[in-house]
């Protein structure tokens, strides 16, 4: 059993039936080890080992099971790909999305995630390997999503790809030729010049659109924040600067006060924006639903800012 835990420790943890029958263990063997609950079947002829000591299979296992059980054809696109790359931006979901060509496409489904099935053309040029698993490089990954995304969407995966060094800023023209000719091109193109690979999350793109599209862009993203002797004290997601205003923008994730430790050193770096001569603003992701919150807040910021360096 130590080469078929060496086996799955190299693929997320899960083996296939024929990877355990070339390893000396029989399928009966495999059955009553599902039947111990010590191993999960996760799709036809894949099992995720030690399920007694791990719970419930990570994420991972689930796609590499859907790819393994799909066979040596079956290739990571769109979500999956993006998820399997790094690329932030494109919303939580459980579906599993697999290309397979021609007379290798059927249907299959995991015990736990959708499978959604394509059948795209890949030349070779388009396909790289993360982990073992076949996927869409990151242009052809990022040109999928793009003209199949809304624009918050589209842009923020843009960001995330820039952000993480997975594309560089040469590579758009790349993305912008793998879009040409497909249903939505036009729209979506003009969305990459939207991009900025400053923009650290999903929700920093979302604030950063909504206040340009209320005529408010940032004048700054990732700003330094210093003190009237030079001491950073922060640096923030977005600023706008005005001579007689300053603003700061924080895009405050699921995760900002987490915990007390966190919750004190965010009020002391808040205190520390402050005291620099800059009036933060934070924005949470339930603000960039509304197209007109933002745009409202900051006008708004502004404007103190403004009142409070005239007042005596």
């Amino acid at each position: 059993m130590e080469l078929i835990r060496a086996i799955a420790a190299r693929q997320s943890g899960v083996v296939t039936v024929n990877q355990c029958r070339a390893a000396g263990v029989s399928e009966s063997r495999v059955r009553t080890l599902c039947r111990d609950k010590r191993w999960l079947r996760l799709n036809e002829g894949v099992y995720f080992v030690d399920a007694d000591l791990f719970g419930d299979p990570p994420r991972a296992a689930i796609v590499r099971a859907v790819l393994l059980s799909a066979g040596p054809h079956a290739i990571a696109v769109l979500g999956t790909a993006a998820e399997l790359l790094g690329i932030a931006g494109t919303p939580s979901s459980s579906i599993v999305h697999v290309s397979l060509p021609g007379s290798h496409a059927r249907p299959r489904r995991t015990a736990d995630s959708s499978v959604r099935l394509h059948q795209f053309v890949l030349p070779a040029d388009q396909l790289t390997v993360v982990d073992g698993v076949s996927v869409t490089t990151p242009a052809r990954t990022v040109a999928d999503l793009v003209l199949r995304s809304s624009r918050l969407v589209a842009v923020a995966v843009v960001d995330s790809s820039l952000n993480r060094r997975l594309l560089v800023e040469d590579d758009l023209p790349l993305v912008r030729g793998l879009m040409t000719g497909r249903r939505g091109a036009t729209r979506a193109t003009a969305w990459l010049t939207e991009a900025d690979a400053r923009a650290e999350s999903p929700l920093e793109t979302r604030v950063r659109l909504r206040a340009a599209d209320g005529g408010l862009p940032p004048d700054e993203l990732q700003y330094r924040v210093r003190t009237a002797h030079g001491r950073i004290v922060a640096i923030a997601d977005l600023a706008w600067l005005r001579p007689d205003a300053r603003v700061i923008g924080e895009a405050d994730g699921v995760d900002a006060h987490d915990n007390p430790t966190a919750l004190f050193r965010d009020r002391r770096r808040q205190n520390d924006i402050i005291a620099a001569g800059y009036d933060p603003i934070r924005f949470t992701w339930e603000d960039t639903l509304d197209p007109g919150y933002i745009p409202n807040a900051i006008r708004q910021a502004l404007r103190r800012a403004r009142w409070t360096s005239r007042s005596p």
